[in-house]
């Protein structure tokens, strides 16, 4: 039996990580229509290109791609629509202050449910150079190959 406090990951956005340095990390509700969450609980959402805007004191979720539910007919909403975050005011001007001075972005990282409801993860993020893309690919292919060698090992 599953446990009611558990979170299923229904999208991650693992490019996020390759493209910038995520340096804090946010959990917030969107404001979603009942055919949206729907269409999320079949696993049918992307934000692979998405980011988060603020304007007007609030946050707002652009790109994110939610299908049509199948049986949803005319109560179906605009797929690529812009979607309120569901933030405390404090984090938003916190985040807004740092967008425009530091020339960072707000990134989604991932799209949860959590006690039945649908979150996401939001992280202030700066890109990263070409360098720090070629170095993070190192570290990792020098992580995989002891790994590799410690398994290697084991069954020895």
């Amino acid at each position: 039996m599953a446990d009611k406090n558990a979170i299923k990951l229904v999208a991650n956005n693992k490019k996020a990580y390759h493209d910038y340095f995520i340096e804090e990390k946010y959990e917030c509700g969107i404001e979603l229509f009942g055919t949206e969450v729907k269409s999320i609980r079949m696993g049918k959402c992307s934000i692979k290109e998405a980011y988060v805007a603020v304007s007007g004191g609030q946050a707002f979720i652009e790109g994110m791609n939610i299908s049509p539910y199948e049986k949803g007919n005319i109560f179906n909403r605009e797929p690529l629509r812009r979607r309120r975050l569901l933030l405390h005011k404090k984090e938003i001007l916190r985040l807004q202050g740092q967008v425009q001075t530091k020339g960072y972005t707000i990134m989604p990282l991932q799209v949860y449910f959590k006690k039945g409801l649908v979150k996401i993860e939001i992280g202030l993020a700066r890109g990263k150079k070409l360098y720090d893309k070629r170095d993070d690919l190192r570290k990792k292919a020098v992580r995989r190959e002891a790994e590799r060698e410690y398994r290697n090992e084991l069954k020895i």
